[in-house]
């Protein structure tokens, strides 16, 4: 062997032992070193996004979370359909007593009408059952001959203590001062004896029943002239 070749020896020598670690880097480099966090997280390409595996899992939990559960909406449902039908039962309740007051004050209006009734119906009967033995001294009056005044003077007694018991009261009038409540004034007189608004003179009698006016007496006011 010429020395030239002893020469290229060594140099392939050098080359092949060179060779492995020059290669072992690579591989190294290719794999990536332990403290590369892209070596150990394995990523997933959505819409260009990068998203780490764990926050995937995270998102799929939350999704899970935040769908709804079947069983609790068929709870919240049957409390719901219950909530509606008591409330359906309260209304009928309510409905059933308003029939049934609306019924009670039909009824006691009736009775109320039907007792009024009766009240007049007995009333009316008793005072012309009084009146009865006025007609009769009227009458007996007609009957007599020559003056007939004290006749029908002692049946107008009569007839006015019959209208006294049922109520029936004179509005007094002459003298008095004038009240639009029970007088009614036909015209007016100018009189120096009398003060302004005294009556001076009755043309129709007033009377009260029971304390209510039922007909105003027909007067003369006094005025001052």
């Amino acid at each position: 062997m010429s020395n030239e070749e002893q020469n290229r020896e060594p140099n392939r020598q050098d080359e092949s032992q060179s060779a492995p670690g020059e290669n072992a880097e690579a591989v190294d480099e290719a794999k990536g070193s332990p403290e590369d966090p892209a070596s150990t997280d394995q990523t997933v390409e959505d819409s260009g996004t990068t998203v780490n595996e764990e926050d995937v899992e995270i998102i799929e939990e939350d999704l899970e979370r935040d769908e709804p559960d079947a069983a609790d909406e068929e709870t919240e449902v049957d409390a719901l359909t219950e909530e509606l039908e008591a409330t359906r039962r309260e209304r009928d309740e309510y409905l059933d007593a308003l029939r049934r007051l609306k019924a009670e004050f039909e009824n006691s209006r009736k009775r109320q009408e039907r007792e009024k009734a009766r009240i007049l119906e007995t009333a009316e009967e008793r005072i012309i059952v009084e009146l009865l033995p006025v007609l009769d001294n009227l009458d007996r009056a007609l009957e007599h001959e020559g003056d007939i005044r004290e006749g029908v003077r002692a049946t107008r007694i009569q007839l006015a203590n019959v209208l006294d018991g049922a109520g029936l009261l004179p509005v007094a009038s002459d003298g008095q001062h004038f009240d639009p409540n029970v007088h009614e004034a036909v015209m007016s007189q100018p009189s120096e004896e009398h003060e302004e608004g005294t009556i001076v003179q009755t043309f129709e009698r007033g009377y009260l029943l029971n304390g209510k006016p039922i007909r105003p007496a027909k007067v003369v006011v006094a005025t001052q002239g």
